[in-house]
């Protein structure tokens, strides 16, 4: 299973950045996959899901309005839309898989490298 995060960047605070999840290795219908991020001293915290069989998304309250999650399924790609960003929003950014479809970062098992977002004010 291999995950690659992209789409990072330096943004102003109240722009946008769309980050993509590029997925290998596994039957994409049979996972979930989860947006994550971790800021220096901090726990990783999820922010949005998605059930790649089924389309069902969850959004954790930090994010709602703001943050979209959506998957191409023939690219096997999962995208994360940023909007109305913030400075607190500056973390680094992951993707993980899961076979479960759950807003629980120790259910998932399989995780990328991560990308970097920072918002300044």
């Amino acid at each position: 299973v291999q995950l690659v995060e992209s789409g990072g960047g330096l943004v102003q605070a109240g722009g946008s950045l769309r980050l993509s999840c590029a997925t290998s290795g596994f039957r994409f219908d049979d996972y979930a996959i989860g947006w994550f991020r971790q800021a220096p001293g901090k726990e990783r915290e999820g922010l949005a899901y998605i059930g790649l069989s089924d389309g069902d998304t969850y959004y954790e309250d930090s994010v709602k309005g703001r943050f979209a999650i959506s998957s191409d399924n023939a690219k096997r790609t999962v995208y994360l839309q940023m909007n109305s960003l913030k400075p607190e929003d500056t973390a680094r950014y992951y993707c993980a898989a899961s076979s479960v479809f759950i807003a629980s970062v120790e259910a998932y098992d399989y995780w990328g490298q991560g990308t970097q977002v920072t918002v300044s004010s």
